[in-house]
């Protein structure tokens, strides 16, 4: 009796499996999880108008991503006035959001910070960045009494140089200055055995029409 020899099996069955096996990516209609994205928390956007405004601001994810939470609501982007205090629809004091995408957050520059210095650490830290009153008490009162379970935290900073490149932010009217920073903070109990190296930190201009927006990724 002959036999059939199927040649090439090895790689028509890689084909198959190929064909089959779905990818995971971060595009907003991609119904499965991402095992590579992150979330970023509670991102608040400040908006300092020189005067009343109408604004539309949106938020892009050129690399994929999606905004999984935001108030106000976001739908297509935040059509808004802003009053010259930074008073958003007579309602809100800045703009809220969550998101999911890429991981692409550096991790060569930061700081390790005991737990009972957190407060005063983030205080200064943004400060010197050039976060200034309510920006960063609503930082404080929001996330200090987060960071409770560790004994020690390594926080890397992202300037906007790296936050542009997986989310963009848009205004229908352009700010003269914009500040974003987020901060990965991943908590341990042990002193890391490596030493990093210390962020430059560029001063920031709060003059003009000018928008600050702060948030974290816990690691």
């Amino acid at each position: 009796m002959k036999t059939l020899t199927i040649l090439g099996f090895p790689l028509i069955f890689g084909l198959l499996i190929l064909f089959t096996v779905p990818f995971q990516s971060c595009d907003p209609d991609d119904k499965d999880e991402c095992d590579t994205c992150q979330i970023v928390y509670k991102p608040n956007i400040y908006i300092y108008p020189k005067e009343n405004l109408q604004l539309t601001v949106s938020l892009n994810f050129p690399k994929g991503g999606k905004i999984i939470k935001s108030i106000p609501e976001y739908e297509s982007g935040w059509n808004i006035t802003v009053d010259n205090n930074g008073f958003i629809d007579k309602t809100y004091n800045y703009l809220f959001y969550e998101s999911k995408q890429p991981d692409i957050w550096q991790h060569n520059e930061g700081w390790v910070v005991k737990k009972t210095n957190l407060k005063d650490f983030f205080s200064k830290n943004m400060t010197t960045y050039g976060f200034q009153g309510r920006e960063i008490q609503d930082f404080i009162e929001y996330w200090i009494p987060k960071f409770t379970e560790f004994e020690f935290y390594e926080i890397y900073p992202q300037n906007s140089i790296i936050i542009n490149d997986v989310i963009e932010i848009q205004f229908s009217k352009n700010p003269d200055n914009i500040l974003r920073l987020f901060y990965v903070v991943k908590g341990m109990n042990e002193l890391p055995s490596n030493n990093l190296t210390e962020p430059k930190i560029e001063s920031f201009n709060r003059e003009g029409f000018f928008t600050t927006e702060w948030g974290v990724i816990i690691e």
